[in-house]
């Protein structure tokens, strides 16, 4: 008899990208496995629409998509919105596991794999009496943080929201240098967000283990921390779990691919620095002038993907017309070095040997693709993790520059930042980035590289741990 497996993402197309590739993963690595994905997503989010249709179109077998109904009716603030839209998911995701259950006469109900902020759904499967799996889809060391953040609230009734805008140092044990508190999440330095967050990992230790995005050789430290702790369930690294295919579902025209690749073989090795700032990644008329001053001044190849800021909740579009929004000449005196995109295909532009350095707002994904490329990275956080992760790169693991390490725009739990990357930062980040192609840090990078691809391979630490997780389901 073989096992089914429930997967369920959170929505947006970042998550559920990571989910769909390690069901791909999980298919492959055994036969016996069956894998239903269920996909929520808002009204909205254009690209889960997109990404799922290309998905159903050549779905691998054994893995079926089921959409969710949407729901957005229990809009409340921006705040709860999120964590209110996952909870009325509780209901389609019972009615649609039961119809999978009365269907399936060859395959046994064996578990759900839930992303990180689905933790309602642990009660869907209590009811089916089968055990859930969290998909934590950053990495070790963040999730070592969670699990501090809680303990410091419910064993020594502390709160870390108090740390705002301070120069406290605490000493988390999935770090091994102190963190500033102003690298911390804004979610963590925020009453409610803080509480919400507390619910979330509270949960986790109801899960059977956890699986994390991350692999072994690159954070030991923390991997090692949360091993160490017997108050939370067993964690398997089994990443990197990246999409390398650059399908992630939009609705922007993809056409001018051939075009960056093109411009990309025309730049000597290693003498580009890329600009990406994820799916969200957008700057207002000011920040984008100092970019493009700093930029023009550093001298540098760059390729820059500039999206408009959206005036709702909604994905960034590409300019019209960029240089409505740049300095005035700055096209024409910077067209022999650089060149102003719009969407950019991520995966393809850091795997190009044109490339030396990647700018980033350190989102998860990004920093593994990155490592997986070999690219070294200048940080520059936006939101969610992303301070935290920027410091790990930089302190803890040597393979990153920092531009802003506690720059922060998350409209939900910090809304009220004035804070402007200057054009000399700007410029000294991206020289010290590409400044010495032998750097100690390029050194690392590079190992860090090979190790991401043999952790996949067979015998590779992800690759034993993926499959110490499949004996765990198939003895359920």
């Amino acid at each position: 008899m073989g096992a089914e497996l429930i997967l369920i993402p959170s929505p947006g197309v970042g998550h559920l990208v990571s989910t769909v590739e390690i069901a791909k993963l999980l298919i492959s690595r055994d036969e016996r496995l069956s894998i239903t994905v269920l996909v929520m997503k808002f009204s909205h989010d254009t690209g889960v629409t997109a990404y799922t249709r290309s998905l159903q179109k050549d779905a691998p077998n054994r893995i079926v998509f089921v959409d969710l109904p949407q729901n957005e009716s229990l809009i409340s603030s921006p705040k709860s919105f999120f964590t209110s839209f996952i909870e009325s998911q509780t209901s389609p995701v019972r009615d649609s596991v039961r119809q999978i259950v009365s269907r399936s006469d060859s395959n046994k109900l064996a578990g759900f794999v839930i992303d990180m902020f689905c933790t309602p759904m642990i009660d869907v499967a209590n009811e089916f009496g089968v055990p859930t799996y969290v998909f934590f889809t950053s990495g070790a060391a963040f999730l070592g943080l969670q699990f501090y953040h809680l303990s410091l609230s419910d064993e020594h009734n502390q709160d870390l929201t108090e740390y705002k805008d301070t120069d406290v140092e605490l000493s988390i044990p999935s770090f091994i240098n102190p963190v500033p508190a102003k690298v911390l999440p804004s979610v963590i330095l925020n009453k409610e967000g803080s509480t919400m967050l507390q619910s979330i990992s509270r949960r986790f230790k109801e899960a059977k283990a956890i699986l994390v995005n991350t692999f072994a050789e690159l954070e030991p430290h923390a991997i090692k921390a949360l091993g160490d702790n017997c108050k939370i369930p067993p964690i398997y690294p089994v990443g990197p779990i990246i999409n390398l295919k650059n399908k992630e579902g939009t609705t922007q025209n993809h056409s001018s691919e051939d075009g960056i690749i093109s411009w990309l073989d025309n730049q000597p090795p290693s003498s580009v620095v890329f600009l990406c700032f994820g799916s969200f990644g957008s700057f207002d008329e000011g920040q984008v002038r100092e970019i493009a001053n700093g930029l023009e001044q550093s001298g540098q190849r760059f390729l820059w993907s500039l999206r408009r800021r959206p005036e709702k909740m909604e994905l960034p579009k590409d300019y019209e017309n960029p240089e409505e929004v740049l300095p005035e000449g700055f096209i024409e005196r910077t067209s022999g070095m650089g060149k102003v995109i719009g969407w950019a295909p991520q995966t393809a532009i850091l795997s190009h040997p044109a490339v030396g350095g990647f700018v980033s707002h350190c989102g998860w994904n990004s920093t593994l693709e990155s490592i997986w490329c070999g690219v070294p990275m200048a940080t520059w956080p936006i939101y969610a993790e992303q301070q935290i992760n920027a410091f790990e790169l930089v302190k803890e693991l040597g393979m990153a520059v920092e531009i802003k390490m506690d720059y922060r725009e998350d409209y939900i739990f910090a809304p009220e930042n004035n804070l402007v990357v200057t054009a000399d930062q700007i410029e000294k980040g991206m020289r010290c980035l590409m400044m010495d192609g032998e750097s100690e840090m390029r050194k690392k990078v590079e190992e860090m590289k090979e190790k991401s691809r043999m952790a996949m391979v067979k015998g590779g630490s992800s690759y034993i741990s993926l499959g110490h997780f499949i004996e765990d389901v198939m003895r359920n």
